[in-house]
């Protein structure tokens, strides 16, 4: 019998990378159905959370092979002339978005590495652009990324930062991660911490991936997957 999961984006493509990145398998391995499809959203649409759901399936010959470890594949070549184009693509994105928000002195910077496009803003107030623990700041990458691999040969990855949330966030993570270490290794008890995205557990993750007493693993389902401390 096949079995079926249920992932969850603020996007279709979102939903439908995090559920093959978390079973580990590639498109044409798995059936996919759309059960709640995205409505085409506005610059201010991201200032409204909203969940996209897809179901994806295993295809039968798949699912032995799912559970062996993959081999990463070469990364896709993008063709010098089509980054300048998708540069452009989010430059002309981005130049439209902060006219939006004249008062509150809006500058971003482009550059590119390799099959990543960093987008850095700077400006006055910007703490609305970043959400709560950065939803909105996410939800704008999303959109960015779907602006510039709509025309795109290869995948393309943005990484966007509003007055340095990232490294201010990222900073706070590895704090909370040595405070929760110590009190788990001080009482024997395990932690649960409240949800939070894939790329903050990650952090706290990689911060005590190398401590000799405690360990970690996510429980739940997204949007509302958890990350738990525990001893080893």
């Amino acid at each position: 019998m096949e079995k079926s999961y249920i992932f969850e984006g603020k996007t279709t493509t979102e939903a439908i990378e995090k559920g093959l990145s978390e079973l580990k398998v590639s498109k044409n391995k798995v059936d996919i159905k759309i059960l709640e499809s995205e409505e085409k959203r506005s610059f201010f649409s991201i200032l409204t959370p909203r969940v996209v759901k897809v179901e994806i399936t295993l295809k039968e010959n798949n699912k032995e092979e799912n559970n062996k470890t993959t081999i990463p594949k070469k990364k896709l070549e993008v063709k010098d002339v089509d980054i300048k184009e998708i540069v452009e693509q989010v430059n002309k994105f981005m130049n439209e978005f902060v006219s939006k928000f004249e008062k509150n002195k809006l500058s971003f910077k482009i550059r590119d590495e390799e099959n990543y496009i960093y987008v850095d803003v700077e400006g006055e107030d910007t703490g609305f652009l970043i959400g709560y623990r950065g939803e909105v700041l996410n939800s704008l990458q999303t959109i960015l990324t779907n602006v510039a691999n709509k025309k795109s040969n290869g995948k393309i990855k943005i990484a966007l930062n509003i007055s340095g949330y990232r490294q201010k966030r990222e900073k706070d993570l590895q704090n909370l991660a040595d405070r929760i270490a110590s009190n788990v290794i001080k009482t024997g008890r395990s932690i649960t911490l409240e949800p939070m995205s894939a790329y903050e557990r990650k952090i706290i993750h990689l911060r005590l991936q190398n401590n000799s007493k405690v360990k970690t693993h996510s429980v739940g389902e997204e949007p509302n997957r958890k990350l738990v401390v525990s001893l080893k």
